[in-house]
Order: structure tokens, then C-alpha cells, then sequence
């Protein structure tokens, strides 16, 4: 490319950059917001497990059917977000602060008992709260941020991941003094985080969330509700959301297959596992801005769905090929592995937000994004059995195999994708 080219390219996505993030008013509110809700959720992830079994002195089955539970409510959460935006119920940010006070009081009864009765709805409306508010972020970043939306997800997800690793750090000192005291205020971190997020949300402007995504005036607002189609009835969405469950796979690779791999298959040292994450949270922060403004608009990002593919096929191709090599090499080719799966968890968010919006009919977006956002919760409630029962089963075939069917899928959804975006018959 030549140099005044180049330059150009960067400047232009510098300034993307600079009107997606600094000129629109509230936006560092409402980050700020994610950062602490993600903070609280870093802790979460990282302790509750412990808190359950220490404090609460639950049995690991009792553990694993608790959250089973609350992963199947996080999935509910999305599209009934997406409903009740929809309808109006009440305004975006309303529904976000009621999201983040839900789980507040959620988390409040899972400090006040230890019962499996008590702990198993109050665990899972937790977690419905929070597949319900992930919703509704994208709803009013949509709604906010217009078409620089793309641009503002990735500031967000840049915040969202500084949250989950400043979580992650707060909760290692309360696990390094171990008492049911220091669990039980890691606990409390998490619910004080929701109290301070709905403040926040709380004081963001006007235009974060008072009204509902591409909302018309009120006659044709009443007689659009009752005409807008249905995602459920939207064969070529469904279509597009089932393949985008397989596309979040990456997901798993990174917090299953990869280590799993590692510590079965490679004499790598176990030390290396928590590089992986490290990786995967300082490339998300320092790139997934750059990478989003570089597929801003829906054609662009559909080219860019194969590019996933093909890094996903990469990655699992060097995943194989760490099998019973030297300790070394293992290392070497694990980590460059672990850095393409961020490199194609990065193309894979800023696309498939991208698509999800795009393909959706302005009347009824709320609804669409609703279904959408069920892929990552779906995902993360499957991919880790597939992981560990058929890919990991099957060896180094197996990560071949799924490399190539990643592949192809992103072949078939970027050809579902341009079709639809062509058509435009909604």
C-alpha cells in the first residue's frame, strides 16, 4: 500500500475512532458503568464456585446443577429483553437500571442462605439479569451512538474486558486469605458493583436509552408494534444466529480447549495456562477498537466473516500439530495459538454486532438483537461438553475437524449475510 494511502487509512480510523468515542456526550458515563458491572462480574466468575463450596458447603453436583440452571435463564434473558424493549415496557435505561437492581437483590438472598432452594432461583434470576442487561448495553449503545455504534461496542468491550480483569485480581487477594469472611465480601463486591453501575446508567443523558432503537413517533410507533415481524418467523435471521452459536466457539477454545489440551497432550508447563488469558485480555483492550473501525458497515463486515474462519482453521492446525512435541515447541506454537484465537474472537465480535443490527428490520430491532445475543449465552451452555466430548476425544483430528467446519460455516455465513444485506426486502 503505499505510504500516503496508509497514512490516510490510519488517520480515517483515528478519527472514526475519535467521533465514536470522545464527542458523543455521556459516553465515558456509560462505560464506566460497563467497567463496574464487568468488575463485579470478574469477581463473580472467579469465586463463586469457592463461595459455594467453603461457605455454603455445597457438593460439586449441586454446584454444577445450580449453574446449569442460571446458564439456561441467561439465555432467556436476552430475548426477553429484547421483548420488553420491544413493547415499551419501559424506557432503555429504565430496564437496564431495573436489570442491574434485579441482580442486587438476586445476589443479596445468595448471601442470606445457604439453601439449594433459596440458592438455585436466586442464582438463576442473577443470571438472567445479567443475560437481560448485556441486551440491553447493545440496545442503547445502538440507540445512543446511531452508525458509530460499531465503533462504541468496541470502546465497550474494551472497558468490558479491563472490568473482567480488574475482577479477576480482587478476587485473587480474597481467595489468597481464604476465609469464609473474605469470600462472603467478594460476594458483596459483586452485588455493590450492580448498586454503582445503576447509578451511573442513571446519570447518563437523555439519549442513552430514553426511547427505543430507531424509534418512530408515537401514531406510527403504535401501528408498527403491532405489524413488526417476528425474529422466531425470520428463518434467514434464525439461520444467521445458529450459525453465529458455532461461531462463538472460539470462546471455548480459549478457556477449555486450549488448557485441557496443555495439560493432557503437550508436556508444555502448566504456568503457560494463565498466559492464555493474559493474551486474550491485553490484545481485546489495545485492538478491538482499531479492528472495529476497519469493518465499520454491514458489507464489510460479512467480507470479513471468512477471515475468522480461516484464523480459527490456523489456530486449531497449530493446536494439533503441539501434540507430544518437545516442551518447547508445545509453548511456543500454544501461546501463537492462543494469540490467533483472540485475533479471531476480535474479528468475530465486531462482525457478528455488526450483522446482528444490519440484518435486523429497523421496526422491530429490539426484538432481533434480543435473539441474537442468545448465540454467545447458547454457547457458553454447550461448547465446553462439545469441547472436552468431541473435539478433545478425537485428538489432533479433532481439532482439524473443527477447524475446517468453522471454515466453511464462516464461508456459508458470509454468503447468508451479503444476500440478505442485497435483498433488503424489510
Amino acid at each position: 500500500m503505499p505510504g500516503g494511502e496508509g497514512t490516510r487509512c490510519r488517520s480515517t480510523a483515528f478519527s472514526i475512532r475519535q467521533r465514536g468515542f470522545a464527542l458523543i456526550p455521556g459516553t465515558r458515563i456509560f462505560l464506566l458503568s460497563q467497567f463496574v458491572d464487568r468488575t463485579g462480574s470478574g469477581v463473580w466468575l472467579t469465586s463463586c464456585i469457592l463461595y459455594f463450596a467453603l461457605v455454603d458447603h455445597l457438593r460439586l453436583q449441586q454446584i454444577g446443577l445450580m449453574l446449569a440452571v442460571a446458564g439456561l435463564a441467561a439465555v432467556l434473558g436476552s430475548p426477553l429483553a429484547g421483548f420488553l424493549a420491544d413493547i415499551r415496557f419501559l424506557p432503555l435505561r429504565s430496564l437496564l437500571v431495573c436489570c442491574h437492581l434485579l441482580r442486587l437483590v438476586a445476589l443479596s438472598l445468595v448471601l442470606a442462605g445457604q439453601d439449594l432452594v433459596v440458592l438455585i432461583p436466586a442464582v438463576a434470576v442473577t443470571y438472567l439479569g445479567d443475560g437481560a442487561a448485556k441486551t440491553l448495553e447493545m440496545l442503547i449503545i445502538a440507540n445512543a451512538t446511531d452508525e458509530r455504534a460499531s465503533i462504541y461496542q468496541a470502546w465497550s468491550r474494551s472497558a468490558v474486558n479491563a472490568g473482567y480483569a480488574l475482577g479477576a485480581g480482587i478476587s485473587a487477594i480474597g481467595s489468597a486469605v481464604g476465609t469464609g469472611h473474605a469470600y462472603r465480601t467478594l460476594i458483596g463486591v459483586n452485588a455493590l458493583s450492580f448498586l454503582i453501575a445503576a447509578g451511573l446508567v442513571l446519570h447518563t443523558p437523555d439519549r442513552f436509552g430514553d426511547g427505543r432503537v430507531d424509534s418512530p413517533s408515537a401514531p406510527a410507533a403504535s401501528s408498527a408494534a403491532s405489524a413488526a415481524p417476528s425474529p422466531w418467523r425470520d428463518r434467514d435471521y434464525l439461520l444467521f444466529t445458529l450459525m453465529d452459536i458455532a461461531m462463538n466457539m472460539d470462546d471455548s477454545v480459549l478457556k477449555v480447549g486450549l488448557p485441557l489440551w496443555l495439560l493432557g497432550h503437550t508436556a508444555a508447563p502448566h504456568a503457560l495456562v494463565p498466559a492464555f488469558l493474559m493474551i486474550n485480555t491485553v490484545l481485546i483492550v489495545i485492538s478491538q477498537v482499531g479492528i472495529s473501525a476497519k469493518m465499520a458497515g454491514a458489507h464489510r463486515s460479512a467480507r470479513a466473516v471468512p477471515i475468522y474462519g480461516a484464523t480459527m482453521f490456523l489456530c486449531c492446525a497449530i493446536i494439533a500439530a503441539c501434540d507430544r512435541t518437545l516442551a518447547w515447541m508445545a509453548s511456543a506454537g500454544l501461546l501463537i495459538a492462543a494469540t490467533l484465537v483472540t485475533v479471531a474472537e476480535l474479528i468475530r465480535s465486531a462482525s457478528s454486532w455488526n450483522l446482528a443490527v444490519a440484518l435486523a428490520p429497523p421496526e422491530a430491532r429490539a426484538s432481533y438483537i434480543g435473539v441474537a445475543s442468545m448465540a454467545p449465552s447458547i454457547q457458553k451452555s454447550i461448547g465446553p461438553s462439545f469441547m472436552t466430548g468431541v473435539v478433545l476425544a478425537f485428538g489432533a483430528a479433532g481439532w482439524v475437524a473443527l477447524g475446517l467446519a468453522l471454515a466453511c460455516l464462516s464461508v456459508a455465513q458470509r454468503q447468508i449475510c451479503l444476500h440478505r444485506l442485497n435483498r433488503r426486502s424489510f
